[in-house]
């Protein structure tokens, strides 16, 4: 694709965010595109975000598990950035319109801190271990702006993979301190169990998804930084958010964290 494909594809992500409505899937306006092409878009969309101010703070990986690609029709892993526009206190009701959500889904993942940076290509699940400070549970409300949630890999990728905004747990742990491929995670909505999955759901390992994704960033030359937070994926399969409704969780050695909606 040429750059001015490119900047369009981008600038409508954008205005789809700032104006809560989406867009007619990417791969079917323009059948050729890349996953290279359509992170290409998403540099241009975030360019956007950071001219109305927002800051990367971190790296997020998607549709990592199982119940997540059987349920979107994705059978690899996304990838985008993380704002701290997107990011919401643990306990916090979010507004949709507010907040610019548009399909909102919410899922429940584990969070890393790092205290050092990793710069793929070559990046392993022990120095993804050794690079990170603290892990935490966090909620990822994952939203689209392409119509109906109808994507491809490049659909996604495009759209800063899906995401929304974010929540992380107030408990810090170690990642030493437990195994977190045996972790298990429950989630609920308004007061009834709605998922539930374990850490090995995430590529057999959340530090193995963490290293695939300093890997694949790697290769466009871009580092994860000491100070970012990153997000590894969905334990269980996405559950559809709404005003009123309110998601809690809880993952075995990490303690839990809550998110809210309204209008």
């Amino acid at each position: 694709m040429d750059e001015t494909l490119i900047n369009q594809f981008g600038d409508e992500l954008h205005a789809a965010l700032r104006a809560r409505r989406t867009l007619a899937p990417l791969t079917q306006r323009h059948p050729g595109i890349t996953v290279d092409d359509a992170y290409r878009i998403s540099l241009r969309f975030l360019s956007r975000r950071e001219r109305d101010g927002e800051r990367v703070i971190g790296k997020k990986i998607g549709v990592t598990s199982k119940p997540v690609q059987d349920m979107l029709g994705v059978f690899q892993p996304d990838f985008g950035f993380l704002t701290d526009a997107m990011q919401v206190a643990d306990g916090a009701s979010v507004s949709l319109v507010r907040d610019g959500l548009i399909q909102p889904r919410a899922e429940g993942e584990i969070a890393f801190m790092l205290k050092a940076d990793l710069r793929g290509p070559g990046v392993t699940r022990e120095q993804v271990l050794d690079a990170t400070a603290w892990v935490a549970p966090c909620f990822e409300i994952v939203d689209s702006r392409i119509h109906d949630w109808k994507i491809r890999i490049q659909d996604t990728v495009a759209d800063n993979a899906s995401c929304g905004v974010f929540v992380v747990g107030a408990q810090r742990t170690d990642p030493r301190a437990l195994d977190l491929a045996a972790a298990a995670m429950q989630m609920w909505k308004n007061g009834q169990p709605c998922g539930s999955g374990i850490g090995s759901a995430v590529q057999g390992h959340p530090a193995e998804a963490v290293a695939w994704l300093a890997n694949t960033l790697g290769g466009w030359g871009i580092p994860f930084l000491a100070g970012e937070l990153i997000l590894s994926g969905s334990l269980a399969a996405l559950v559809p958010a709404a005003p009123g409704d309110r998601f809690r969780m809880q993952i075995e050695g990490l303690g839990g964290c809550s998110i809210a909606f309204e209008a």
